[in-house]
């Protein structure tokens, strides 16, 4: 079942719904196309409740012109998603559980949706002191690596690593979601669009002009409230 030309979304998603899943408990639009940040290339996130399934699974597919990702759950799989996210920071079921448009609900979603939006304004749980020196030494290794290297290809590669690092470090530290890819710099901004500009700027500045400088700069800022960098001491491992 697939059309020559795209339909709107929430049309899309709806026929989707009454096509695949006409005997759903519940199914959500989310993703950037509720957002209102939706690309040429954006695609439908849909999750589908079921009591009916086995367990949950992803599948991607094409319909009315659109490409869709489907997570499907019965009416306990989810909370497992749930706890994984909220153990790995990145909470992306709860997430468009709670900013997701209602397709089909037969009376189950509203407990759901407490669920996740209980849970996103809990936060992660804190980081250990010891997790903190943990993450400020391997911080402080790529912060070396990039100061040090000379070659420009590997440079960017290491900045990359740094970015990474350094952006959970200050999402975490303040109890903050973190996230990958895009979701890395969605992530600073929601915590503070300030920090989240001039970070962003400081890796373009050395990915435009070769210049480490700021990129320094900001990550001696962040580690300078935990002890700042850290080599000489640390220890992980020994009995």
């Amino acid at each position: 079942m697939e059309d020559c030309h795209k339909l709107k979304p929430v049309t899309a998603a709806h026929k989707f719904i009454d096509y695949y899943f006409p005997d759903c408990d519940g199914a959500l639009l989310a993703g950037s196309v509720v957002r209102g940040e939706a690309t040429e290339t954006s695609d439908l996130d849909i999750i589908v409740f079921d009591e009916t399934v086995e367990s949950s699974y992803r599948e991607s597919l094409i319909n009315s012109g659109w490409r869709i990702e489907v997570f499907v759950h019965n009416l306990d799989s989810y909370q497992d998603f749930f706890c994984s996210d909220y153990k790995r920071a990145r909470p992306s079921l709860p997430r468009m559980v709670s900013e997701g448009v209602v397709l089909r609900d037969t009376g189950i979603l509203d407990s759901i949706r407490n669920e996740a939006n209980q849970l996103l304004a809990e936060g992660p749980e804190e980081w250990s002191s010891e997790t903190i020196d943990t993450k400020r030494y391997f911080i402080t290794d790529a912060l070396d690596d990039f100061i040090g290297c000379n070659n420009r290809s590997e440079a960017i590669f290491i900045a990359g690593t740094l970015a990474e690092l350094v952006s959970e470090f200050v999402l975490r530290t303040n109890k903050r979601w973190i996230g990958a890819s895009k979701w890395i710099i969605r992530s600073l901004r929601d915590y503070d669009k300030n920090f989240a500009e001039q970070f962003a700027e400081a890796f373009d500045e050395f990915y435009k002009n070769d210049d480490k400088t700021d990129v320094i700069r900001i990550v001696d800022r962040v580690l300078d409230p935990y002890g700042g960098r850290l080599f000489e001491g640390f220890l992980i491992g020994k009995k």
